[in-house]
């Protein structure tokens, strides 16, 4: 479950950015609690709850979670959640990256966002 500031622009964002469906919302006057659904990929949001323990990135000033976010076309992605209001962290770029198992190197596309919200976002492919 990701931590907000703001429930109802957390959506709107993630709707705008990664074409999220909202699947169900509880709006308690001020405590906001959402289910997604990210290219099939269900996640929860809630404004953040300081009373229990939770608080939003872009309130505390870092975040402790990075969110890999696998699509058909990453720069499409990449710039549709800039258009939205997300924060350049890195381009979208090919990388290499040693593995251990039957493929010793992966390569992939992948770009990396702050969204509004203080979350960070790797966008990326795996391309072999």
């Amino acid at each position: 479950m990701l931590a907000v500031s703001d429930g109802k622009a957390a959506i709107d964002f993630y709707i705008s950015a990664f074409g999220a469906e909202e699947l169900w919302r509880i709006d308690n006057g001020g405590h906001l609690v959402a289910g997604l659904s990210v290219g099939g990929a269900k996640l929860f949001l809630a404004t953040e709850s300081p009373n229990h323990g939770t608080r939003a990135p872009d309130i505390v000033g870092h975040t402790t979670v990075r969110i890999e976010l696998f699509v058909d076309d990453p720069y499409e992605v990449y710039e549709k959640a800039l258009a939205a209001g997300a924060i350049v962290r890195s381009p979208v770029e090919e990388h290499s990256y040693p593995t251990t198992g039957p493929q010793p190197i992966k390569q992939m596309l992948q770009g990396v966002v702050v969204d509004p919200f203080g979350h960070m976002w790797l966008i990326g492919k795996i391309l072999e």
